[in-house]
């Protein structure tokens, strides 16, 4: 069972971008997007792809740290605040299936380290692109869409 994508938006998406400082729509409709392609909203949280909502990988995890946030250390700060104290420093690439500020976190910031302009919000091909260049560089525009409209599309109908 997955989460809602209205509860995903308001309880995790939203609050983990305010405290970033980088919410804006396009960013919450992306990353709920990448989260439904991804996982179906957290139908399955780890496969050969990578753990959790975003089936972010161990490696790519780890070069984020090394070759991003190194780079920013008030902005590494930042992100390191929202993982668990004690686990993070045991198991850093656990906190992607278990903490999902955290891994709200790392999505948005390998987004954010390809540059890419975001489109708006309800441009789902635009949306598409970056989901592919940045997670999913094999996938399909139309398995992003096709995902959010089983995924996301219900779930805020739901919510209005």
């Amino acid at each position: 069972m997955g989460i809602a994508a209205n509860e995903l938006s308001r309880h995790v998406i939203r609050p983990t971008l305010i405290y970033l400082g980088r919410h804006c729509a396009s960013a919450e409709a992306l990353l709920l997007g990448v989260a439904a392609s991804q996982s179906s909203l957290g139908q399955a949280l780890h496969d050969r792809r990578g753990h959790g909502l975003y089936r972010i990988g161990q490696t790519r995890h780890q070069m984020l740290w090394d070759h991003y946030l190194a780079r920013d250390p008030e902005l590494a700060s930042l992100v390191r605040g929202l993982a668990s104290q004690h686990a993070f420093l045991g198991g850093p690439h656990l906190e992607l299936t278990v903490n999902l500020r955290y891994a709200t976190a790392i999505a948005w910031m390998l987004i954010e380290q390809q540059a890419m302009p975001l489109p708006v919000a309800d441009d789902l091909l635009g949306l598409a692109r970056i989901w592919r260049q940045t997670f999913h560089p094999q996938g399909r525009l139309r398995d992003f869409t096709q995902a959010w409209n089983c995924w996301v599309n219900p779930g805020l109908i739901a919510a209005s």
